[in-house]
C-alpha cells in the first residue's frame, strides 16, 4: 500500500507548476499579437497602395484627391460666377413679367378682405370672388367711357380745325407780308407733306402698338389677379410648409398681420382715391369745367401714386382748366392746395393707421426709394414692405437681441 501512495504524491505540485507557467506561456503567447497584427495591417494596407485592378503600381502611395486642388476650386468658383450672371441676366430678361406677377399678387391680396367680408355675410368664396372681380371691371370699363370719348371728340375737332388755322394765318397782313418775302406757307406746307405727315403716320402706329399692349397687359394682370385670388390660401398654406414645425405657428401668425396690413394699405388707398375723384368731380361741375368726370377719374388714378400723386393729378387738371378760362383754372388751383391739405392732415391719417404702422419719414423714404428702383410700380409697392419689414424687425430681430 505504501508502494500505492508514493507516486501519487507529487502530482499536486506539477500541476500547481503547469498552473502557474500556462499564465505565463499564455502571456508570451498572446503578447506578441498586437505587434504581428499591426504589421499585418500596415502590410495588407502598403499591399493594397501597391495593387490595383491591373496589377502593381511601381509609383507609389497615390496623392491628395483631386477635389482639393486649386484648379478644380477655381474651377467650380468661375462656373459658380457664370451661373449667378446667367441668372441674373434672366431676371433682367423677365423684369416686365416679374413685375406683372407682382402686382396681380398685390391687388389680390389688397381684395382679399372684400372677398372675406362678403364670405362672413353668408356667400361662398367663388361667388364672393365673383362679384369683386365683376366689380374692378365695372371700374376699368366706366374709367374707359369716362376717358376715350372726350379725348377722341378733342383730337377730331383739332384735326377739323387745322384747315381753318391756316386760312386764319393766311388773311394775317403780317404773316402775308412774311410769305411774299420768305414763302414761309410754301415751306411749311411742303415740311407737312414731307416730313410731319410720314412722323404723324408713324407716331400714330407706335401708339396703337402701345395701346394695345396696355390692352393685353391689362387683361393679363386681371387673370393673373383672378387666379391668385380664387388660390390664395392655398399658396399661403404651401408657402408655410417650407417652414420648419416649430415655427410655423409664429410664422403664420406674422404672414396674416402683414397680409391684413397689404389688404387694409389697399383698400384704404383706394377709399382715398375715391373721395378725392368725388370732390373733384362735384367742384368741377359746380365751376362748369367741360369733362369734369373724365378729369376727376383723372385725378382718382393719380392720388393711387404715394407722394406725388395727388400733384400729378392736380397740375393736369388745372391745366385742362386753364385751357378753359383763366378764372376756372385759378379755382381749380385754389381747391387742390386746399383739398391737399386736408387730405394729408385728416383724411390720410384716420384712413391708414389700422392698417399700415409706418412712421411718417419712412414713408417718404421708402416711398422715394420704390419710385426710384420700379417707378410708379415700387411708389405702389413701397408703403406696404415697408411696414411689412418693421413687423418681422420688431417680432423677430429686436426679441433674439433681447435674448443675446
Amino acid at each position: 500500500m505504501s508502494a500505492d501512495v508514493e507516486p501519487t504524491a507529487p502530482e499536486p505540485k506539477q500541476s500547481a507548476e503547469s498552473t502557474a507557467s500556462e499564465p505565463e506561456q499564455s502571456a508570451e503567447s498572446t503578447a506578441p499579437e498586437p505587434e504581428q497584427s499591426a504589421e499585418s495591417t500596415a502590410a495588407g494596407r502598403a499591399g493594397r497602395a501597391q495593387e490595383g485592378d491591373g496589377g502593381p503600381q511601381p509609383y507609389g502611395l497615390p496623392g491628395k484627391p483631386l477635389a482639393r486642388g486649386p484648379f478644380l476650386f477655381g474651377l467650380v468658383g468661375g462656373l459658380g460666377v457664370l451661373t449667378a450672371i446667367a441668372i441674373a441676366q434672366m431676371v433682367v430678361a423677365s423684369l416686365s413679367t416679374i413685375i406683372l406677377v407682382v402686382v396681380a399678387m398685390f391687388l389680390a391680396v389688397g381684395l382679399n378682405p372684400a372677398v372675406e367680408a362678403l364670405q362672413r355675410r353668408g356667400l361662398a368664396r367663388r361667388g364672393a370672388i365673383s362679384i369683386v372681380f365683376a366689380g374692378v371691371i365695372v371700374a376699368f370699363a366706366l374709367f374707359g367711357l369716362a376717358v376715350v370719348p372726350p379725348v377722341s371728340q378733342q383730337l377730331s375737332e383739332f384735326v377739323a380745325a387745322v384747315p381753318t388755322y391756316v386760312t386764319e394765318l393766311g388773311k394775317n397782313p403780317t404773316l402775308h407780308q412774311l410769305d411774299s418775302e420768305y414763302q414761309i406757307l410754301a415751306q411749311l406746307k411742303t415740311f407737312v407733306t414731307s416730313t410731319l405727315g410720314p412722323s404723324l403716320a408713324s407716331g400714330i402706329m407706335g401708339a396703337g402698338l402701345v395701346v394695345l399692349n396696355g390692352v393685353y397687359t391689362t387683361v393679363t394682370l386681371l387673370v393673373l389677379m383672378l387666379y391668385f385670388l380664387g388660390s390664395l390660401q392655398t399658396i399661403k398654406d404651401y408657402l408655410l410648409k417650407l417652414v420648419p414645425a416649430t415655427r410655423r405657428t409664429r410664422t403664420r401668425a406674422i404672414s396674416e398681420q402683414i397680409l391684413s396690413g397689404i389688404g387694409g394699405y389697399v383698400a384704404g388707398n383706394v377709399l382715398i382715391s375715391v373721395i378725392a375723384g368725388f370732390l373733384t368731380w362735384i367742384f368741377l361741375s359746380v365751376a362748369g369745367v367741360q369733362y369734369a368726370l373724365a378729369l376727376a377719374l383723372v385725378v382718382a388714378l393719380t392720388d393711387l401714386i404715394p407722394l406725388v400723386g395727388a400733384t400729378i393729378g392736380a397740375v393736369l387738371v388745372t391745366g385742362v382748366a386753364l385751357l378753359q378760362s383763366v378764372p376756372a383754372g385759378i379755382a381749380c388751383a385754389v381747391f387742390f392746395v386746399v383739398y391737399q391739405q386736408v387730405e394729408n392732415y385728416f383724411i390720410y391719417p384716420r384712413v391708414m393707421k389700422r392698417s399700415v404702422d409706418v412712421a411718417p419719414a419712412v414713408t417718404v423714404i421708402a416711398a422715394l426709394f420704390g419710385g426710384a428702383l420700379l417707378g410708379i410700380v415700387g411708389a405702389l409697392l413701397a408703403i406696404p414692405v415697408a411696414a411689412a419689414i418693421a413687423l418681422i424687425v420688431r417680432e423677430v430681430v429686436l426679441p433674439r437681441q433681447d435674448q443675446a
